[in-house]
């Protein structure tokens, strides 16, 4: 049996369609949901592309309530992927899945993480710094911002003239190279 994968996106959704186009073909694995915060996400018609059902719940619904929880149980969801998802995962969740959310960071952790750091905010910070590398770290999410465990980190140099759109680039072409594959080690390590 394949293994199934819920794609937790609060925006654009660049990383969830690079890992529901990998799994489109795979024998091993498929993404059955995408779930969001934000109703105008563009991961909802980037989910719709793919004929993945989208599920969109409230504030309430995610803190206050089982509803999500008991929608991944149904849909016998083996890993949840957090792809660019802003909310700080409830404990009740965690514990429902233990050791079976990923989050990517687009910074070398324990670097510029926590409250707030993502997207622009991290490689704005990581410029204004002014190191000379930055990466991404894919990790386990635990109940604190970007403290669980790393699973994997890849580096990029960052050239004294790059500016924010550069940076942003380079740690995509990373994000889109290594998330996906990094998911299929991950699935294929899972007890079935």
């Amino acid at each position: 049996m394949k293994k199934r994968i819920a794609i937790f996106a609060s925006g654009s959704g660049s990383n969830a369609q690079k890992i529901m186009e990998h799994f489109k073909r795979s024998t091993e694995a498929e993404v059955v949901l995408v779930l969001t915060n934000n109703p105008q996400a563009y991961v909802l018609q980037r989910a719709d592309n793919f004929e993945i059902p989208s599920h969109i719940f409230t504030r309430r619904e995610f803190y206050e309530t089982d509803d999500v929880i008991r929608l991944l149980k149904n849909l016998q969801v083996d890993l949840i992927v957090l792809a660019g998802f802003l909310w700080l995962v409830p404990e009740s969740l965690l514990h429902a899945f233990p050791n079976k959310v990923i989050n990517l960071h687009p910074a070398l952790l324990p670097k510029y993480g926590g409250p707030g750091m993502y997207g622009d905010h991290v490689h704005n910070a990581v410029l204004a710094a002014k190191d000379e590398e930055s990466g991404i770290t894919i990790h386990f999410v635990n109940d604190k911002y970007d403290e669980g465990e790393i699973i994997h980190q890849s580096r990029f140099k960052i050239d004294p003239e790059d500016n924010l759109e550069v940076v942003k680039f380079k740690g995509q072409q990373l994000e889109h190279q290594h998330f996906p594959r990094v998911i299929e080690s991950l699935l294929k390590k899972m007890k079935s």
